[in-house]
């Protein structure tokens, strides 16, 4: 399938899997929208966790996640690509799953963006893996679940540090 070029906003607004997709146009931007899409999730993941805790959150991710699958596979349908750059509702997803394992807390929450960033960005085994061998709407989202899992360990660990040396 030969790729077209990305979504206008408008064509986003009008299509409900396109929207969700490119996280209510996040992905639309034109410099990093894996960036922008996962922080674009942060006030989404502020306010489930506020309201429902810890594990309404990992309920959102692993929603965030089906819903995922299916955006990514309607978008990919329509535009083409394998891991097309608008496509940033598997950022969010992972964004939320990296963030479970703490509290609302605003140091975390930013601290916990950026390690989900820095290993979606350098992919280590099997994130790498998935993202070369998982194809379609399936593929687009499990490396991201997968370096969540990175990400959630580096994060719990540093909030643990934190309690036990009286940081927090």
């Amino acid at each position: 399938m030969t790729k077209s070029s990305p979504p206008t906003a408008n064509q986003a607004l009008r299509s409900p899997p396109i929207l969700l997709a490119t996280w209510f146009g996040a992905g639309l931007m034109p410099k990093a929208p894996g960036t922008w899409g996962s922080l674009a999730a942060l006030p989404f993941a502020w306010a489930i966790a506020a309201a429902g805790g810890q594990a309404a959150l990992l309920i959102g991710a692993v929603l965030a996640f089906g819903v995922g699958w299916w955006a990514s596979n309607a978008y990919l349908r329509h535009f083409g690509g394998e891991d097309p750059d608008p496509v940033v509702i598997d950022e969010v997803a992972g964004q939320w799953l990296t963030l479970t394992v703490v509290a609302p807390d605003p140091v975390l929450f930013f601290i916990g963006f950026g390690l989900f960033r820095l290993v979606d960005i350098y992919k280590p085994w099997p994130v790498n893996w998935a993202d070369q061998r998982v194809k379609a709407g399936l593929g687009i989202m499990l490396d991201d679940i997968l370096a969540a899992f990175y990400a959630g360990a580096g994060l719990y660990l540093l909030d643990v540090a934190m309690i036990q040396g009286g940081w927090k």
